[in-house]
């Protein structure tokens, strides 16, 4: 084979393997979040996750109020039965709440909504482990938690 032709075959072969590879360049452009959409939020969005969340913080509070505080007299059972529901309201409430965030939740709402809901969380964990609401991490925890459902409440206005 003539050394012309091999060199022309090679040109041509180089030709095919740098289309291929800007197409698939292109393409690899075209499926990045960034450039597929899927990494912009619209304001629709955006107020439609804040709503989500404030409701389910809404739910949340509400369920922790009302397990926590309940009355079932002052029989043994009756006594762990309010303690166990609360516990319950306070993990399975964090956890639900981190469930509601995703990237369309304005940051400030979800900084504050991550904060509350690990911190309620960790109240749950303390719970159950028996540290009292005396107990100073247990205090703490509490507190944290208050000024994160305050700000949550403030968002949510």
């Amino acid at each position: 084979m003539p050394e012309s032709r091999r060199s022309d075959r090679l040109i041509v072969a180089t030709l095919i393997v740098a289309v291929a590879a800007f197409g698939v360049a292109i393409w690899a452009l075209m499926r990045s979040p960034s450039s597929d959409g899927a990494g912009s939020v619209t304001t629709e969005q955006s107020a439609e996750a804040k709503q989500r969340v404030c409701t389910a913080f809404g739910t949340v509070r509400s369920a922790v109020s009302l397990q926590t505080n309940a009355n079932l007299g002052k029989d043994k059972v009756a006594t762990q039965a309010v303690a166990a529901n609360a516990r319950l309201a306070t993990l399975g409430g964090g956890q639900y709440l981190l469930s509601q965030l995703d990237n369309a939740v304005p940051g400030e709402l979800s900084d504050a909504v991550t904060s509350f809901a690990h911190n309620l969380q960790d109240i749950g964990m303390g719970q159950l482990a028996g540290a009292p609401a005396e107990d100073p991490a247990q205090a703490t925890r509490l507190e944290e938690a208050q000024a994160s459902a305050t700000r949550i409440g403030e968002l949510c206005a």
